[in-house]
């Protein structure tokens, strides 16, 4: 570890199961890519990522603070949505640590305070060859931003449109996710669940939880059925 980030909360808000092993690209290959080779030589400083809620900004972000962690980096996952009501105090000497990964930017726009604590914690940054991932709803330029040099340092760097998945692609990664937690889920109840369950993956993720406790509480399989009868549909 290079220096001492012990005032840094490294953590917040970190789930440990949000890792790019467990993340289905699908549409998204080509920016996982960018994300996984950031410490490599050549490595883009900044990666942008925009896309509505739901489609894996959060979890590609903390993917990144973890991989970051496994190469011995300081990493920090910072969850605007969480901690945009205090003030930017967290964002000095951001610099001394190695990733830096901002979510929901949109939550502090037009918050003047914020917005000059980002663009002044951007340059350090960026002086200092550490290397940042941002996420919000719209892409840079549409950022409702009062201060427009803001608008252009997040322009500087690599800017991704994070797509939803499709109905195929959805299914492929909610087997995925089955498989990884040792449970066999068939074509026929994936698409079951896919029809009846909500749209929202991290929704379906939670539905795969409930019914891989219910079906070693019972000992069974999931089957229609089964499925039916531990959801109550």
């Amino acid at each position: 570890m290079k220096g001492d980030s012990r005032q840094l909360p490294l953590g917040v808000g970190r789930r440990d199961d949000a890792t790019f092993a467990n993340f289905y690209p699908g549409p998204n290959a080509t920016l996982v890519g960018w994300l996984k080779q950031q410490f490599d030589v050549g490595g883009e400083p900044l990666l942008y990522l925009w896309g509505a809620p739901g489609t894996g900004r959060t979890h590609l972000l903390q993917a990144a603070c973890h991989a970051a962690t496994v190469r011995d980096c300081r990493a920090l996952y910072l969850p605007l949505k969480e901690l945009g009501h205090f003030p930017p105090l967290m964002l000095e000497e951001i610099e001394r640590l190695d990733l830096v990964a901002i979510d929901d930017l949109d939550r502090v726009m037009g918050r003047e305070r914020w917005e000059e604590a980002l663009f002044h914690a951007f340059n350090r940054l960026r002086d200092s060859g550490k290397q940042l991932v941002v996420a919000a709803e719209s892409p840079p330029r549409q950022l409702p931003a009062v201060l427009p040099d803001l608008r252009s340092r997040l322009s500087w760097g690599m800017t991704f449109h994070v797509q939803g998945l499709d109905d195929s692609d959805r299914l492929a990664a909610l087997q995925m996710r089955a498989k990884e937690r040792g449970i066999e889920l068939s074509d026929e109840v994936a698409r079951y669940i896919l029809h009846r369950g909500p749209r929202r993956l991290i929704d379906l993720f939670a539905l795969l939880e409930r019914l891989d406790v219910a079906s070693l509480s019972a000992q069974r399989k999931l089957t229609i059925p089964f499925v039916k009868q531990a959801l109550g549909w």
